[in-house]
């Protein structure tokens, strides 16, 4: 039977799509039977990549209204084609990824059932092998293979609960008691968690808690997939402002907010000041930098120039790489394996991998080491917010998304960038930025809005966004002001 729409499901390495009515307009293109199809694909794929007749593979999901149906036919799929489940109930993705490495699951691959912070109908799919998330390519090559698939139970594995989140978190606790050589370093210290309702609640009772913190006033805790309190996205505004007001109103010394699966995560300082975007890169490059002295940080393209000279400053080398956290972390592993030692990849949106940590795309690991580092801080009588203190961010930043109204519309961006390169070349007071991977990126002196803008196409839609950041104050319009010189000319790209 052939099922049409999956392979219209891919976004970027990930399945995402609309799993449940209840928004105007929005109708379900994401059903649990196309799931089980992808997850019986998967396993096809898996076998075929492992020479195995029998797979083991771990299967969790986050808060999602959908997440416990989508995780029961993802299951059936697998143990059709009859292979080994572990159901981990709730779970993050880091922790999924980890059930390839735990020695006691040594599981061949893994599935998440999540969209992350995507609204509460939506939902999706990751797929992990022992190597990491599944590539664009890979994920094609299954998708392609579901639409047309026959399922059948011939073969019939089995399938036994196993809630591994509890064995993550135990692991977390070990890793930062042996990185300060004490069993409860964070006694006398009030940390928040704000969780969104999604899987990151575990964070507050099962690591925080150990370790000797006063977590009180943290919220939203509970997984809920109808995410009332907030979207769970450190990205968010009204998110970021919901955490920054509970650090705040309970005087805490840190604020730790996550996603829904806890791959993208930032900290608050005690002042109430987020540190993210570029801080929270700033702050895991200082903390690598101190391991790995001279090393490579690979971020995305929006990255500060601020952030370029406080990496300098300590001796890394900034490696200013494409938007997607797919992107990042690919190229910091192109770069070990040419040599080029980098050990952190991260990108401004709050996803980061670190080399040790199997370049795993956790935001859980990155507050792991943002509370290591906290606990060195707290010794020594230094706030939060003293850390950073280096760190020259912008006097202003301005992002402008431009729409591409005609059907054709990657032909029609890449026009629009080589025209823009001419533009900029020939604009006084610009010059282009060298290397470059994504986009055009130009320099502004001071008499031309002193900062930079980069104009870059969507990875995923018809838009281009324009992203300026300037030192002075009204050095973004003046930079706006010249580029819309050159965007009027083109009648189908509307901001």
């Amino acid at each position: 039977m052939i099922i049409n729409g999956i392979t219209d499901l891919q976004n970027g390495s990930d399945v995402r799509g609309i799993a449940l009515e209840g928004i105007e307009g929005e109708h379900i293109n994401l059903t649990v039977d196309m799931a089980m199809k992808i997850a019986y694909s998967f396993s096809i794929w898996l076998k075929e990549r492992t020479g195995k007749d029998r797979l083991t593979v771990s299967v969790g999901h986050d808060s999602r209204l959908t997440g416990k149906d989508f995780d029961t036919a993802i299951c059936l799929g697998l143990v059709s084609n009859g292979n080994f489940v572990y159901d981990c109930g709730l779970a993050t993705t880091p922790s999924m990824f980890m059930t390839t490495v735990d020695p006691e699951m040594n599981c061949d691959g893994a599935v998440m059932i999540t969209a992350s912070h995507m609204p509460f109908n939506r939902n999706g799919i990751k797929l992990f092998t022992k190597e990491g998330g599944m590539e664009q390519n890979d994920l094609s090559d299954v998708l392609k293979q579901a639409e047309v698939i026959e399922t059948s139970m011939a073969l019939g594995g089995k399938k036994v609960k196993h809630h591994f989140l509890p064995t993550y978190a135990a692991n977390i606790v070990k890793i930062i008691q042996k990185r300060t050589g004490e069993t409860k370093p964070l006694t006398g210290a009030k940390i928040i968690v704000d969780a969104g309702n999604g899987a990151g609640g575990f964070f507050c009772h099962d690591v925080l808690d150990q370790l000797g913190a006063d977590t009180t006033g943290s919220q939203f805790l509970e997984p809920d997939g109808r995410f009332p309190n907030h979207i769970p996205n450190p990205e968010n505004e009204k998110a970021m402002n919901s955490a920054v007001q509970a650090v705040t109103h309970h005087h805490a010394d840190m604020g730790i907010i996550f996603d829904t699966d806890v791959d993208r995560a930032a900290v608050i300082d005690e002042k109430g000041h987020p540190i993210n975007r570029n801080g929270f890169i700033a702050f895991m490059a200082h903390m690598i930098l101190a391991d790995y002295p001279g090393t490579t940080i690979v971020t995305d393209s929006i990255t500060s120039t601020g952030l370029t000279e406080y990496i300098e400053s300590l001796g890394g080398i900034h490696h200013r790489f494409k938007r997607g956290y797919k992107n990042v972390i690919n190229e910091a592993i192109r770069l070990n394996q040419e040599g080029q030692e980098t050990h952190l990849a991260m990108e401004t949106s709050g996803h980061g991998a670190i080399k040790e940590n199997y370049f795993l795309d956790d935001g859980a690991y990155l507050v792991t080491m943002a509370l290591i580092e906290y606990t060195h801080l707290h010794k020594n009588g230094q706030p939060l917010s003293s850390f950073l203190s280096q760190l020259k961010e912008p006097v202003e930043t301005m992002e402008i998304r431009y729409v591409i109204h005609n059907d054709d519309f990657k032909t029609y961006g890449q026009n629009v960038l080589i025209s823009f390169k001419k533009f900029a070349e020939n604009q006084k007071g610009w010059s282009l930025v060298q290397p470059n991977y994504e986009g055009i990126r130009v320099a502004c002196d001071q008499n031309s809005g002193n900062g930079w803008c980069l104009l870059r196409m969507s990875l995923h839609e018809p838009k281009m966004p324009l992203n300026i950041e300037s030192e002075e104050k009204g050095g973004c319009q003046i930079i706006k002001a010249t580029f819309e010189q050159f965007v009027s000319k083109y009648g189908d790209l509307k901001a």
